[in-house]
């Protein structure tokens, strides 16, 4: 993959959307209850929680966007189709060019972006990295307050029940 020097990555950033893959870990506790694996990161917003993901490179398949970020920030592989398809598409903008007409939209002060995204199963043990300052299992019951704007929508979007 080509690497582009920062400046003109953050002038790509800053003239159009950026494609990227999103993803909520899944497991099935010994109750049978679901969870969701979510990462605690630093963000414009301060510490937040909030689902993996990022960027999918030039040449890259959605699987190997997914790999690649599960690997770099939990150093885990994902249970994956050769051909993941995502279970909903969600857009992140910058507060300044956030949708006034009641388009449903996470905010992202560093970028507009159009995120795909999935529930996938972790191989092996999370160990939380680079971006990620902790990771932990939640039910959707549980899932914590403090998240990143927007993780609300896209986690009822992704079929993850609300906080009672």
């Amino acid at each position: 993959m080509a690497h582009l020097p920062d400046d003109l990555y953050r002038q790509i950033e800053e003239s159009m959307p950026i494609a990227c893959v999103d993803f909520v870990a899944v497991r099935t506790a010994p109750d049978g209850t679901p969870e969701y694996g979510l990462i605690r990161r630093h963000s414009p917003y301060g510490e937040v929680w909030c689902h993996l993901g990022g960027r999918i490179q030039r040449g890259e398949t959605m699987a190997q966007a997914l790999q690649r970020h599960a690997d770099d920030t939990l150093g885990v592989q994902l249970d994956l189709p050769l051909d993941p398809q995502p279970v909903y598409t969600f857009q992140w903008f910058p507060a300044a060019d956030a949708p006034t007409d009641g388009t449903p939209y996470g905010l992202d002060e560093r970028k507009h972006s159009i995120g795909m995204a999935f529930l996938a199963t972790l191989v092996g043990d999370p160990t939380p990295r680079n971006e990620a300052i902790d990771f932990a299992w939640f039910t959707g019951a549980s899932v914590p307050e403090d998240l990143w704007p927007g993780c609300e929508h896209l986690f009822a979007k992704l079929g993850i029940t609300p906080r009672q």
